[in-house]
């Protein structure tokens, strides 16, 4: 089941959580460097993807409260244990990772299981889960579900090795893409072949059994670990969150304790999945924003610069008659109506103006389009490919130094460290209106490779969590990028419908992307959600325990803290 095996040792200066950068290191607003660009070593781009993940996921800003009000750095030394796992029918591995601290209570076995957030790579939930495992002495073991940062560069025919940096084909890769493409980047959830997301809770359980296999190694005295004597809790978030939902509902073998599931994105029968939901988004989002009822709109980087392509957006889907109006108001109108309509909170419209200004709906439509209908690089349905980019976004091959940071720098979707979407439908005025309508039908439409993607869609309806696993939900009632109304409040309602043991937290003033509250506006505006998962880690552990009950069910009254102050306990309301 696990292959290519490697232990290593993180100590001194080198540890689990930071490989050495402490708190003041992860803070620090430049990447940490590579003395060869072109050729950094495997300890280098640890700590930069170290770097790179916990900026990604955690508010480390001044004032955001990390490590004051809530969470914390802390130095632990220890051993990482990292192979590729398959899961039955798959083409393709995932990694699991396995950190083991010096300080393991073998007495009091604990392994905190989880998924990368997002499409990240193997370190993708060290600001969740290790953050909070690590230093109780718990082992803490990762997946990259699928997906990751395992990038091909197929002009230079060079990939990912298990420890960064790249090499052929025959030098052993985590990712080698099955296509006859010659040019541009493949990577593993676009390009797989496997939908992964059909199989998030089998990488989960493969990395909690990876986990067992590592302890036995690291503790040979104390051996066997076994899923009857040491204890298992899941937690994730986003991505994560969904993937340790999908492990709740596995048969066979009583091997997990609790879950925590924060922002999951998880897909119930009757609810709208994520690639229906995001091609309405990229669509329309960009002209509803523009209704003065969703005044004001919170400010991420270049809204300005954005403003006047949102109203061409509105005389665009005008012209195609996907909405209503005779001048850019009512067009803007037509829009938020559709979405309101179809399920969409404003709250959740306002913070996803952060998403059309990143280009992040298009980004998600794009890869996953291919990931479900389970298409290789060259043959995506809307002929979408990725490379590096000209400065007028024509494609081109990526440079030694581009390609040797990928593993390190990049989210698992681009755009991003060196690679963007080559869009073959552009069209002016608006450039991207053409590839998106085409995303959209593979959705709503008809036709072959619509039938494709939907299939891979069905594939990944959630079923019923275990009877009497605790499980914890978390979700903040802003989030624009996986709503509430799509995700965990039909999954709470399906799950209690059957009788189950779900509970459910709903914190206002929380929208899904606790590293942009670095942004003067988000962070006035928003709250994180890392403090409630914290908290709901800890109940949950004392639950375990027989020292509390579970958290009971609640909607959180946060409390906003305003424009250049400092995040205090009060705003939280975590409860008791």
């Amino acid at each position: 089941m696990f292959n290519a095996l490697r232990v290593t040792e993180h100590r001194g200066g080198d540890d689990l959580l930071t490989a050495g950068l402490g708190g003041d290191g992860l803070r620090a607003p430049t990447a940490p460097a590579f003395a060869d660009p072109e050729h950094p070593t495997a300890a280098e781009l640890r700590r930069r993807a170290l770097w790179s993940n916990w900026r990604g996921i955690a508010d480390l800003a001044p004032g955001g409260g990390y490590g004051a009000v809530y969470g914390g750095i802390a130095n632990v030394p220890g051993r990482e244990f990292t192979a590729l796992a398959m899961v039955p029918g798959a083409s393709q591995p995932h990694r699991v990772l396995v950190q083991v601290p010096d300080a393991f209570e073998i007495g009091k076995r604990c392994v905190v299981v989880t998924a990368s957030s997002g499409s990240r790579d193997i370190y993708g939930a060290i600001a969740v889960a290790g953050a909070w495992g690590l230093p109780k002495g718990c082992a803490v073991a990762y997946t990259d579900k699928g997906a990751g940062t395992d990038y091909f560069d197929l002009d230079a025919g060079l990939g990912a090795r298990m420890e960064g940096p790249p090499a052929t084909r025959a030098d052993g890769l985590a990712f080698t893409p099955d296509t006859t493409a010659t040019s541009g980047v493949a990577f593993k959830h676009a390009h797989s072949r496997d939908n992964p997301e059909a199989d998030w809770g089998r990488h989960v359980q493969q990395a909690a059994q990876f986990a067992l296999q590592s302890l036995d190694s690291a503790f040979p005295s104390a051996a066997p670990f076994t899923f009857a004597n040491t204890r298992v809790i899941a937690v994730g978030i986003s991505n994560g969150g969904g993937a340790v939902l999908r492990a709740a509902e596995l048969d066979g073998e009583r091997w997990l304790d609790a879950i925590v599931a924060g922002e999951p994105n998880i897909t119930v029968a009757g609810a709208r999945p994520l690639f229906d939901y995001s091609t309405q988004a990229a669509l329309l989002m960009p002209c509803a924003l523009l209704d003065p009822a969703l005044a004001p709109l919170p400010q991420p980087p270049m809204t300005a610069q954005a403003t006047p392509f949102w109203a061409m957006r509105c005389a665009t889907l005008k012209a195609a008659g996907l909405v209503d109006g005779a001048d850019v108001a009512a067009q803007a109108l037509s829009a938020h109506a559709q979405l309101r309509d179809s399920g969409w909170s404003d709250a959740a419209l306002r913070a996803g103006a952060l998403s059309v200004g990143f280009d992040v709906w298009r980004a998600v439509a794009v890869t996953y389009a291919s990931t479900y209908g389970r298409y290789g690089a060259g043959e995506h349905p809307c002929g979408y490919d990725f490379a590096a980019l000209n400065a007028d976004f024509s494609p081109r091959a990526s440079t030694a130094a581009e390609r040797a940071a990928w593993w390190a720098d990049a989210s698992g979707i681009p755009p991003g460290a060196g690679v963007g979407i080559v869009d073959r439908r552009v069209s002016l005025p608006d450039a991207t209106f053409a590839g998106l309508q085409c995303l959209r039908a593979l959705w709503a439409g008809e036709g072959v490779d619509a039938m494709r993607v939907r299939r891979g869609i069905a594939g990944i309806t959630a079923g019923l969590p275990r009877e009497g696993l605790p499980v914890v939900v978390i979700h903040g009632l802003d989030d624009g990028l996986i709503p509430p109304a799509f995700t965990s409040a039909p999954y709470v309602a399906n799950a209690r419908a059957a009788g189950r043991d779900v509970r459910y937290w709903q914190v206002r003033n929380v929208q899904h992307f606790d590293g942009f509250l670095g942004l003067p506006d988000y962070a006035a505006r928003y709250l994180p959600l890392l403090p409630y998962v914290y908290a709901a880690l800890d109940r949950v552990s004392a639950h375990l325990d027989g020292k509390a009950s579970l958290p009971a069910d609640a909607v959180i009254a946060t409390t906003p803290r305003g424009a250049a102050t400092a995040l205090d306990a009060s705003h939280l309301a975590i409860p008791k």
